[in-house]
């Protein structure tokens, strides 16, 4: 992420804000498919889930993606194909409601959420040494979700190439992506987000998405 991004205002209507919420939910899980399928993805939207992860105390809602929608354009363009603009990829929508069940189940568990802060303040110091995209980090965000949130019972199965996904660092990279949608799916809940809306208030987020 770079300083020289330049902030662009989040909209004030609670549906803006849960549509750039939500794309980054489906960023995550997108990502999660390119990674498993080719082992590459947009260094835009990686930097971008990283350094949202590791924000857990950010000055606006808008620092919290860098500043700036076109860092979640392709959550934005994802999540068009969700509310059903377009045609969405199965995989990339089921990883994307896997990820929005991981966070509900996460939010009933108080233990579980205190641990995770904790565990991502020592990644955050990491990362003030190291930099956020490091793979020290990644390594580290990746041992964070799998001994919190891979332990529930809502796990989230990855579908790829065998051989990419046991390549080295990819496990994490992988982990560290679904770590980011669970981050997301959380900001989602706090604007309002409910699972229901996307049925009853798709119209109001289509809305919001033309406006991004």
């Amino acid at each position: 992420m770079t300083a020289t991004t330049p902030i662009h205002p989040a909209p004030d209507a609670p549906a803006g804000r849960q549509a750039l919420a939500l794309a980054g939910v489906f960023q995550a899980a997108s990502l999660v498919d390119e990674l498993a399928r080719t082992g590459q993805v947009d260094q835009r939207a990686w930097d971008t889930l990283v350094h949202a992860t590791l924000d857990t105390h950010p000055e606006s809602f808008e620092s919290i993606y860098g500043g700036h929608p076109n860092n979640l354009r392709q959550g934005l363009d994802t999540l068009e194909g969700v509310l059903g603009r377009r045609q969405a990829n199965p995989v990339v929508m089921r990883y994307g409601f896997s990820l929005l069940m991981l966070m509900n189940k996460l939010r009933g568990n108080n233990a579980m959420m205190d641990d995770l802060g904790q565990r991502l303040t020592r990644v955050q110091g990491q990362a003030e040494h190291f930099g956020e995209t490091h793979e020290n980090i990644i390594a580290s965000l990746g041992e964070v979700y799998q001994q919190t949130l891979s332990t529930l019972k809502t796990r989230i199965v990855v579908q790829g190439d065998p051989s990419l996904l046991q390549s080295r660092m990819m496990p994490e990279r992988v982990r560290a992506c679904l770590l980011a949608g669970v981050r997301f799916a959380l900001l989602w809940h706090q604007q309002g987000g409910r699972r229901w809306k996307l049925i009853f208030q798709r119209n109001a987020l289509k809305k919001a998405l033309d406006t991004l």
